[in-house]
């Protein structure tokens, strides 16, 4: 009777055993199909049918502006542009640091500094890809990011591009024998045709190192219009992403358009050195106001800013300055009328305060993801490549005192009655220790950027880049934060590159300054504002969908950054601004589309059959916001939650 006791428990721990490994094997081997949960489990979106996308309601949210329809990309030539030729005054080999906004801004100003020099443009080096960051050994520098063949071929007709020096050239590159220049993203033609090209002439190479986010200034007299037209070639249709980038990007969209539902795309803008910049430190609390200021500091120190340390962040907000917390960003889009089941992409590699400032517009909508929910763990180390690991840091732990070292310090101490001795201190861990801020708490000085920061550095152009492709692609994006002229930033490039590729594309161009007022008037109410309030609300952010929207842009940002607002030197209309004058429509739709060249007559065309199909469609709802609100509250199924309606939302919250 024993020994069958002993094989049956004997059995039963084999047993237990062989489903504890079969356990660890699924889970081991179903680890990346964790990162798809927000792919099948969007909660519950209602997917619309054919009648709800048609209603007034679905295009109010998601259509097109129809006053922006007559725009369309025309970048070609317009005028007698010789083809680039081989026999030129020489070759301009650059290296460019900074950001993915900043490096892509800095190739297109390459491609015209070239093109104005008549030299040859060697494929320019990203340091922040160079293979001394330890990236992968499979990919060199530029094609890291970008797809160099296309580069090469798409301007071959503006200017001879090669992938390398000739080799006497490189050895004189390696022996340091022409000049370097670091040109600031506002230079002048003047600098480049006195300064530069005599150079360049004499030495048949000369070098360039890019810091500022660009080399040549944004604006340029009206007879070099050519060259806008270039930098537009240049930057959006040279300047394609390696194909395992695009292809991986693509598919982020496809997932976020399951079930034939549309998404929106949200950048915070929530950036270390823009919030330093503008001096947004109290906006945050505790070890991040220290982070922002520490870097100000830092900026003062470089001459990057000629203000004092500490300012008042919250008058900066007041000011505009400072970006709309997602929080901000989330009442807004609930008073605008997007129901808490919107598909919204977060983009930005960066995203300052981490998880815990989005909490609150999590709560809101909870179908919020970004890369890490749309893409598996395998996806995204595909798109990196293989890469050496690196040694970690060894882990200090605070030397322990020994009992004849606590002995003598007691001994040493002083007459008694003395205070008992100080409790040891508390232990460091890994995570705090290895955290991107852990410095902070032990030293006053940040440290360098270890070999793990610099290769992370490499990854957030990666990041970047999809998140780019998904921004653009997107039926509406809603910037937290762009520049304002301060220089080329994230959501101002995808800005850009919507209003050239699809003007008429729902793009937010929301003025913070008046958005702080509204806020402030309804500071105690947020979550329950009054009704004139989401009026407000509703009013500016439709006009910064249309042409007050692009004015504003245009004065703002142009002046600092041509990508921001390409427009109209790169598009064209198919309706002559004669014929908006002589319809009546306000005056600004007729300054938007004065000194529009008119589109090519086959193009004409293809926009008439298209009204002609859509004449039904065009009968759009254009009722009051009044109106809107009061249908939203009693229509069927078809209606838009108001935010006075929404039973999620706490007043306590």
């Amino acid at each position: 009777m024993k020994s069958k006791i002993k094989w049956a428990a004997l059995g039963g721990l084999v047993l237990s055993f062989t489903s504890l490994l079969v356990h660890l094997f699924l889970a081991r081997t179903s680890a990346d199909l964790v990162q798809y949960t927000a792919i099948t489990v969007f909660t519950e979106d209602l997917t619309p049918t054919l009648a709800t996308r048609k209603g007034p309601g679905f295009r109010k949210l998601w259509g097109n502006v129809k006053s922006l329809e007559p725009l369309h990309p025309y970048p070609n030539p317009r005028s007698t542009y010789p083809v680039a030729v081989e026999q030129n005054n020489g070759f301009i080999y650059a290296k460019i640091s900074g950001s993915f906004e900043k490096i892509r801004n800095s190739i297109v100003d390459l491609v015209a500094i070239s093109r104005l020099l008549n030299a040859t443009l060697v494929i320019p080096e990203i340091q922040e890809s160079a293979r001394s960051k330890g990236i992968s050994s499979k990919f060199k520098s530029f094609s890291y990011l970008f797809n160099e063949d296309q580069f090469i071929a798409a301007l071959a007709n503006d200017v001879t591009i090669v992938k390398s020096l000739p080799p006497i050239l490189r050895e004189a590159r390696r022996r340091k024998e022409y000049q370097i220049f670091k040109p600031k993203s506002s230079a002048s033609l003047k600098f480049y045709t006195s300064e530069v090209l005599p150079r360049l002439k004499k030495a048949k190479v000369i070098g360039l190192i890019l810091t500022d986010g660009g080399c040549l200034q944004s604006v340029l007299p009206p007879s070099m219009a050519e060259y806008q037209r270039l930098r537009c070639r240049a930057s959006f249709h040279a300047l394609q992403f390696r194909p395992e980038i695009e292809a991986l990007g693509k598919l982020m969209v496809e997932r976020l358009r399951a079930s034939g539902q549309p998404y929106l795309a949200y950048h915070p803008g929530l950036k270390r050195d823009a919030l330093a910049y503008h001096g947004c430190a109290e906006i945050f609390q505790d070890v991040h106001t220290e982070l922002i200021q520490y870097r100000r500091a830092q900026m003062i120190k470089q001459g990057i800013i000629s203000e004092e340390l500490s300012v008042d962040s919250h008058a900066r907000k007041r000011n505009g300055s400072c970006p709309l917390m997602p929080e901000e960003v989330g009442i807004l889009l609930r008073a605008m009328g997007y129901p808490p089941r919107t598909r919204i992409y977060l983009a930005g590699s960066e995203t300052f305060g981490g998880q815990r400032v989005m909490i609150p517009l999590r709560a809101m909508y909870t179908n919020l993801v970004d890369r890490t929910s749309l893409c598996s763990k395998q996806e995204l180390a595909n798109l990196v490549g293989p890469e050496t690991p690196l040694t970690l840091d060894p882990y200090q732990l605070i030397p322990v005192k020994s009992a004849n070292q606590l002995k003598e310090e007691w001994d040493k101490a002083g007459p008694r009655p003395r205070p008992l001795p100080p409790p040891p201190d508390r232990p460091i861990y890994r995570h705090e220790k290895e955290g991107w801020y852990g410095w902070i708490a032990e030293k006053d000085m940040e440290p360098e950027p270890s070999p793990n920061d610099q290769r992370e550095q490499a990854h957030r152009l990666l990041w970047d880049a999809l998140d780019y492709i998904v921004s653009v692609d997107a039926e509406v994006f809603f910037p937290g934060f762009d520049n304002d002229g301060s220089g080329p930033d994230f959501a101002s490039l995808v800005m850009g590159h919507r209003l050239y590729e699809m003007a008429s594309a729902r793009t937010f161009r929301p003025n913070r300054k008046y958005l702080a007022e509204l806020f402030n008037n309804t500071v105690d109410h947020l979550y329950y504002p009054p009704r004139n309030w989401t009026v407000s609300v509703r009013e500016h952010l439709n006009k910064s969908l249309a042409e007050e929207g692009l004015w504003q842009e245009s004065n703002l940002s142009k002046t600092m950054f041509f990508l921001s607002h390409p427009i109209p030197e790169c598009s064209c209309s198919t309706v002559k601004a004669t014929d908006i004058v002589h319809s009546g429509k306000n005056n600004n739709l007729h300054l938007l589309f004065e000194g529009q060249d008119e589109c090519p007559k086959w193009m004409r065309q293809l926009r008439t059959q298209e009204t002609n199909a859509d004449e039904v469609d065009s009968q759009e709802d254009e009722t009051d916001l009044d109106g809107q609100l009061e249908s939203e509250r009693y229509n069927g199924t078809d209606a838009i939650p108001s935010l006075e309606q929404d039973e999620e939302m706490d007043p306590d919250d």
